[in-house]
């Protein structure tokens, strides 16, 4: 349960009730957090605008390796919200769910059933999101190789916000929506 109230429609304003009926319609239910950031519309617009434009713009890896990256960081944070959300998205991808719950286990970054690529990717997660961080001028080098300039900065951006993102909600104590096994929730065309 979240520790403090979440802004229900009523109360959301008109524009927060537009915004609130277009997450309904694409992700079948408003997620919570928007509905506690709601509690501060400066702050509630700058997050809807800054996920937007991320997800518009970060296309330069392929979609797995974005959705593996955010996903293993939000399982290392302990945010059950977002892994529940981050399974919808990776099931919306058309990707296969058992491999995505594989990066949840320990020793992933290690698990030969994930690809090199992979593999660097899920040990880059981890090591930014340890206290302290943990990246070594290695692993930069290995994912410069391998992703590009573009790639690794995408990549550092996408764990950075996912970071954010999962320590925000379970700071505020969201808890997994049912978005990842709730058959309301519209596939992506």
């Amino acid at each position: 349960m979240a520790r403090i109230p979440l802004v229900g429609p009523r109360d959301a304003g008109v524009l927060g009730r537009l915004a609130y009926a277009f997450a309904r319609r694409r992700f079948g239910d408003v997620p919570e957090p928007f509905a506690a950031l709601r509690h501060h519309p400066g702050l509630f617009w700058t997050a809807a605008v800054a996920e937007s434009l991320t997800e518009k713009v970060a296309t330069v890896l392929p979609s797995r390796l974005r959705e593996l990256a955010v996903y293993r960081t939000a399982t290392q944070v302990g945010c059950a919200w977002c892994v529940d959300f981050g399974e919808m998205l990776w099931i919306r991808e058309g990707l296969d769910a058992d491999h995505l719950r594989r990066a949840a286990a320990d020793g992933a970054p290690d698990d030969p059933r994930f690809d090199a690529d992979e593999r660097a990717v899920l040990a880059y997660a981890d090591a930014m999101t340890a206290q302290p961080p943990r990246v070594t001028d290695a692993q930069v080098a290995d994912l410069d190789a391998r992703l590009g300039h573009a790639g690794l900065v995408e990549l550092t951006h996408l764990v950075a916000v996912e970071n954010q993102r999962a320590r925000e909600n379970a700071a505020l104590g969201l808890r997994a929506q049912g978005f990842a096994d709730s058959c309301e929730v519209p596939v992506r065309p």
